[in-house]
Formats: C-alpha cells, structure tokens, sequence
C-alpha cells in the first residue's frame, strides 16, 4: 500500500485536525478550571480573557474550514495563498513557542492523561506549523 499524499490532501487533513481541535477546545475551560479561576479577577479581566478566548476558538475553526474546504485555493501558488498560508504557519509556529517559552510548566496540571493531552496538543501544533510552513514555501516557489 502507497500512502502518496498531495499537497493539496495534507492542508485538507491539517483543516480537518484545526476543526477537531477547535471542537475540543469546548471542554478546556472545564478541564482547566476557568470559571472557578476567573472569579478571582475583576470583572473586566474576565470579560477580555473570554473574548480572547473565543477569538482564539475562532480563528482555530477558520483556519481549519478554510483548509478543509479551500485546500486547492491554498495550494494555487498565487500571492493570497503565500499570504494566506504564511500567516497560519506564522500563528501556528507562535503557539509553538508560546508553548515552550511562555507557559509556566510548573503549574500545569499533573498526571498522565494531562502529559498525553500535551503531547497530543504539541504534535498536532507542529504538524500544522510544518504543513502551513511547507505550502507557504511551495507557493512563494510557485509566483
């Protein structure tokens, strides 16, 4: 069996794992405690890390709808898609970073389904920063 995949084919598998991750994301307030964290702080506070919170939500099932269902328009090699692709790879090599070199990792949750959790997380983040990274490359190749 030849697992041969398209271009093409992998920004579509990459929407699909932004749109499973944006659906996920519903429960991490749950899993992390939001509500019982956040009524610590001011109201305000409050109201802006929601609103970041779902901007973040929204741009993650953007970024994966487009994918999912404009693959070929991200592949095309026109100047939008160098545009389009490099901005997503830029986002998703930030989370990245912001993962490593920003969190405090003392206080993340412990135990082993928080660790598979991560790793699963950290995975799916690099394989969309290194797809988006590529397309980009490809398309600026393209012009």
């Amino acid at each position: 069996m030849n697992l041969h995949f398209t271009n093409q084919q992998i920004v579509c598998i990459a929407g699909i794992g932004q749109i499973i991750l944006a659906t996920c994301s519903i429960t991490i307030p749950k899993i992390l405690n939001w509500p019982g964290e956040l009524s610590k702080v001011q109201p305000l506070i409050k109201q802006i890390f929601w609103t970041y919170a779902c901007y973040i939500l929204m741009i993650n099932l953007c970024f994966g709808l487009v994918s999912a269902f404009a693959y070929a328009d991200l592949c095309n090699g026109s100047r939008l898609s160098v545009l389009c692709t490099g901005f997503i790879a830029a986002y998703w090599i930030s989370r990245i970073l912001t993962q490593f070199f920003y969190f405090d990792r003392l206080s993340f949750p412990k135990g082993k389904w928080y660790m598979v959790g991560e790793a699963l997380l950290v995975t799916l983040f690099i394989f969309l920063a290194s797809v988006y990274s590529f397309t980009a490359y490809h398309n600026y190749q393209l012009l």
